[in-house]
């Protein structure tokens, strides 16, 4: 039996309509502010998706686009100037940034009630806590499509593959919190080759790693929730980090790519923004 496609899009027009709802409590615009530095092919796309559900949600748009050969004390200054503004809720850079500009640092620059991204390290650490508020947005969107299985999470084996502060470690912790049983695996799994035996355990498996078919669709326990989160470009066509036919014939849910967790991760950074917005207005 073919497993059923998680599609992205569908799970998002519905988090979008709840989302116009809510706005509608909040009695001030909305305004998310939006930094990028320099040119980066996959960043403009991702920029071009926040402002189009932006304007569905009847939220504000701003956006500030630096020369690459900015100083990392002017993005900071644009940082410090947006979080003093009443008018911006929410503040997003986008990445990757410049060699010469340091990652974590301009995260922390950001006010945590307006990091829209989830990845303020006290942001990180109230999802460590059990309590979060605002979670990293593809961790948050590949979290809402295992959810979408109707799937009971306590105890079942999940196995990520991928550790990223974005999606594999914050992921972890949203599944500890069901009381999942988590494995994570990494470029130290696979070298020393025990990646194999690691999927065939998973009930739920998320791979982001960025490497075209790495999980072999045979490995797929039956009837497992396969999450892609990978995309790869051969020649013409986008690729996922599994073999998604071959998956597809043991797996009970899987994410097509492109098609799976692209179309909800704005949609998430969407409600992470209407969420720090609420925090405000209650101030």
């Amino acid at each position: 039996m073919k497993a059923k496609l998680l599609e992205g899009k569908v799970i998002a027009e519905k988090i979008k309509e709840e989302l116009k709802e809510e706005i509608k409590s909040i009695y001030f615009p909305i305004t998310l502010a939006s930094i990028q530095v320099g040119d980066n092919p996959s960043s403009e796309i991702y920029l071009k998706a926040q402002k189009k559900t932006a304007e569905e949600l009847g939220i504000k748009y701003r956006s500030f686009k630096l020369d690459v050969s900015i100083e990392e004390k002017e993005v900071m200054r644009l940082i410090e100037e947006l979080n003093r503004d009443n008018s911006i809720q929410g503040i997003i850079v986008q990445m990757p940034l410049p060699a010469h500009i340091e990652r974590q640092k301009i995260i922390e620059m950001i006010n945590v009630n307006k990091d829209v991204e989830g990845v303020h390290p006290l942001n990180l650490g109230r999802i460590l806590m059990g309590k979060p508020y605002v979670i990293p947005c593809t961790a948050s969107a590949v979290f809402e499509l295992v959810k979408s299985t109707r799937v009971d999470l306590y105890g079942k084996e999940v196995v990520i593959i991928g550790h990223s502060e974005i999606v594999g470690k914050p992921l972890s912790l949203l599944f500890l919190n069901e009381f999942s049983t988590v494995t994570v695996c990494h470029i130290g799994t696979s070298q020393r080759g025990h990646l194999e035996e690691h999927v065939k355990r998973a009930e739920i498996l998320v791979v982001a790693v960025g490497k075209a078919n790495l999980v072999k669709g045979e490995w797929i326990k039956e009837n497992a929730i396969v999450i892609d989160v990978g995309i790869n470009r051969i020649e013409d066509k986008i690729v996922g980090d599994v073999e998604f036919e071959s998956a597809s014939e043991r797996a009970s849910f899987i994410t097509p790519v492109p098609g799976g967790v692209g179309p909800l991760t704005v949609t998430m950074l969407m409600r992470n923004l209407v969420n720090v917005a609420k925090l405000q207005f209650q101030r």
